[in-house]
């Protein structure tokens, strides 16, 4: 389970259930899951460069504050990617050696 998220608001906790369960319900499915990260990812674009940077504070003092409660309350709200490196890795550990691969010389 994703650690500690408290939601600032209650409409959250429903919202978030809901694409838990819908994650649930694709669960071995790699290009459902895939689409909802995608989809997620956009969503947060979208907040990010629409409503959020609507609602900065215009005066230094106050995005300053912000910039600090952000910190104290976990940092900037960030979705990793699954590095290209992790993914090699991955495939490397449920790879077979190659001489178990190769055919039986005669």
């Amino acid at each position: 389970m994703p650690e500690d998220t408290a939601s600032p608001l209650p409409e959250f906790e429903g919202l978030t259930d809901s694409i838990r369960d819908l994650a649930g319900s694709r669960e071995g499915d790699v290009q459902a899951l895939l689409g909802l990260l995608r989809l997620l990812e956009q969503l947060h674009r979208e907040i990010e460069d629409g409503p959020f940077r609507q609602a900065l504070p215009t005066s230094r003092r106050a995005l300053y504050q912000l910039l600090q409660d952000m910190e104290r309350a976990g940092g900037w709200p960030y979705i990793p990617r699954l590095r290209l490196r992790s993914i090699m890795h991955w495939i490397e550990e449920l790879e077979e050696p190659i001489d178990e691969l190769e055919e039986p010389e005669d």
